[in-house]
Order: C-alpha cells, then sequence, then structure tokens
C-alpha cells in the first residue's frame, strides 16, 4: 500500500500548514491568498453570527436601546434587511456577509503581504515593519466603509499601526 492510501483526513489538514492551501508560484501571492481566504471565512462567520443574534433579539421583542449607551455599541438598523418578502431579507443579508467577508479578507491579505513584502525588502522582521503594514492595512480598511472621512483614514492608520507594533511587540513575551 502506498503512502497516499494511508493518509488519513487528519493527515491532509495536518499538511496544510506545511505546504497551505495552493501553490500560486511565489510564496508572495501563497500568504496573500491564504490569509485573505483565512479572515474572509472569520469574516463571514462573525457576520452571521451577528445577524443571527440581532434577529432574535428583535423577534424576541426586547428594547436594546438604552443598553447601547452603557456599551458603547451603536443600535442596529435592519431597513436594509427587512423587505416586503423573506426572498429579499436574505438576499440582502448574504449581501452584508458577503461585503463583511471581503473585508475581513482585504485586510488580512493586505497586512500579510505587507509584512512579507517588508521583510523581504528590508532584511529584517521587527516592529518597524509591523508598524507600515498596520498603517497602510488599517487606512485602507477604512476606506471601504460607507463614509470614510479625512479624519477617520488617519485615526484607522493609527490604530492599525498601534495595534500591529503591539502584537509585534509581545510575540515573545506570551
Amino acid at each position: 500500500m502506498s503512502n497516499l492510501e494511508s493518509r488519513s483526513l487528519l493527515d491532509e489538514f495536518r499538511g496544510f500548514d506545511k505546504g497551505g492551501f495552493f501553490d500560486l508560484g511565489h510564496p508572495l501571492l501563497n500568504r496573500i491568498a491564504e490569509s485573505f481566504l483565512k479572515a474572509a471565512g472569520i469574516g463571514a462567520v462573525q457576520a452571521v453570527s451577528r445577524e443571527a443574534y440581532f434577529t432574535a433579539v428583535e423577534g424576541s421583542g426586547l428594547d436594546l436601546s438604552n443598553m447601547s449607551e452603557f456599551s458603547g455599541t451603536k443600535k442596529h438598523n435592519f431597513s436594509n434587511i427587512k423587505g416586503e418578502t423573506n426572498r429579499k431579507s436574505i438576499e440582502a443579508m448574504v449581501k452584508n456577509i458577503g461585503k463583511e467577508s471581503l473585508q475581513w479578507g482585504m485586510a488580512a491579505g493586505v497586512y500579510s503581504g505587507l509584512t512579507y513584502g517588508l521583510k523581504e525588502a528590508r532584511g529584517a522582521h521587527d516592529w518597524k515593519n509591523s508598524a507600515m503594514a498596520g498603517a497602510i492595512t488599517g487606512a485602507a480598511l477604512a476606506l471601504t466603509s460607507e463614509d470614510s472621512s479625512h479624519e477617520q483614514i488617519v485615526q484607522c492608520a493609527i490604530t492599525g499601526a498601534a495595534v500591529s507594533t503591539a502584537a509585534n511587540l509581545l510575540t515573545g513575551i506570551f
């Protein structure tokens, strides 16, 4: 019996860590694509869980308008999901989930590609690479929002740089 016939499904999944999902011919492309797909999946799960939560809250008749003051979150607006039929509601939900998946995937792909590219260009992986990649990714993510302003783009760039730098500096500690 050959080695391929004796491999289990678990062995196949373990192989993804070593070889990746696919080979696009260059490590940079492979890294961007894999990061995009993984983060897009996470974004989809997050969007579905959020929509399910708000649908359940709305269906239960609970009034969360006063709780948003304490939690710092905005009240969810279902105006774009409510339709005359269930089909329109589902289409709007799928559109929102797709948009959020693309945003998550884009952010991960941009960040991963930039950190890899900067590491290759500078010959080092340090906090400077993380800060630059985080700032550019934050600005790019801010540009995907519907009403992005100059202040929001700058704020997201600074936040992205700070979070990325902190994660890089804390990598060896935990």
